[in-house]
């Protein structure tokens, strides 16, 4: 089966939606206070639900205890944005995911219950709506709920709807201007954030998050139409500083995309971010339409499969640092040589 990310043409600035419902049960104490028999109680009791998933989805879902997985397949988990880098050691962890890596539930993270449930480009009510057939599939276990506060969770950020969305967003005319940190203070008004791919300020390929801060006091469809005003927002800021770019840097500009595509077709070592930042300009060439990709570029895709972890799995063995960087560029020498030149 394709993996969600995989079945159509890239977005020019949206490229994923996605939605995190958190829940905890009311009959176990939250994480943090629970001890080992208690968390693979939980653990137990919620990959018990996977087969009532797979009849809900109709395809097939699997389950794991994260504390039984290599460090390599756990390192793969977290660079496909598929489970969060604090659970690669969480006591009692496990994972349950769905075939085409759609949607995540991780349990026993931060509360016991985290669903994860991606879609892409611009479709966060695609991602909504599966993430809440899932949350419906488990809520006869019984969830810690507050007729005051909403769902209960270890974090206040999280009590309420316990709901974040947020969109992935290709912004290298932004970033280029240096605009983000004024970007950034624009939709903190709207209590929203914008923050790397993986959190914190810095991030690869000029890929950002979009997302809500506040769970508490609005409803989950207040948050998205929220989320979807501010998106508006800012496509209209990325189109406005690219066409600014292209009047008065050009040359520049298309000297970037050529060289990017000269260095990922001959390359002989790339690290992981060199590698990202010049497929991230080469997609932004192409998106303009200043060269033509016989493929439309993939930055999601390259993104993941580039990763440490994920080129060692791709080439079926561990991987000292240097051999990585030969064999991310031998990755990319091969899928430039199939454009067979840039028109």
């Amino acid at each position: 089966m394709n993996k969600w990310y995989g079945n159509r043409a890239e977005e020019p600035i949206v490229i994923a939606s996605r939605v995190q419902i958190r829940r905890n049960l009311e009959k176990y104490h939250f994480v943090s206070m629970m001890g080992v028999d208690e968390c693979s109680a939980v653990a137990e009791l919620l990959r018990g639900e996977a087969v009532k998933l797979e009849h809900e989805e109709g395809m097939k879902y699997y389950s794991c205890d994260v504390g039984k997985l290599s460090p390599l397949e756990r390192e793969a988990l977290v660079e496909n944005f598929i489970m969060s880098e604090a659970m690669q050691k969480k006591q009692g962890a496990a994972l349950v995911l769905s075939e085409d890596e759609g949607v995540s539930i991780l349990i026993n993270e931060e509360d016991h219950i985290c669903i994860r449930a991606n879609a892409r480009g611009n479709d966060l009510r695609g991602a909504y709506a599966r993430a809440f057939r899932v949350e419906k599939c488990l809520e006869g276990l019984g969830y810690a709920y507050d007729p005051r506060f909403g769902y209960l969770s270890a974090s206040p950020l999280n009590t309420g709807t316990g709901f974040h969305a947020d969109y992935l967003l290709f912004l290298p005319a932004i970033a280029m201007a240096g605009k983000i940190k004024k970007l950034s203070d624009e939709i903190g008004k709207f209590d929203m954030e914008i923050a790397g791919i993986r959190g914190g300020i810095k991030t690869e390929a000029f890929l950002y998050r979009i997302g809500n801060k506040k769970t508490l006091g609005c409803t989950e469809e207040e948050i998205i139409e929220n989320i979807g005003q501010v998106l508006e927002q800012i496509i209209a800021k990325e189109k406005k500083h690219r066409n600014y770019l292209y009047q008065g840097s050009k040359a520049e500009i298309v000297d970037r995309v050529y060289r990017s595509y000269g260095v990922l077709r001959y390359a002989k070592i790339l690290s992981t971010a060199d590698a990202l930042m010049q497929y991230a300009q080469l997609k932004l060439g192409h998106d303009h339409g200043m060269v033509t990709l016989s493929q439309e570029p993939d930055l999601y895709g390259q993104l993941v499969k580039v990763q440490p972890a994920n080129i060692q799995k791709l080439y079926g063995r561990s991987l000292g640092l240097e051999e990585r960087w030969q064999y991310r560029a031998e990755y990319f020498n091969r899928l430039m040589e199939c454009e067979r030149g840039i028109r």
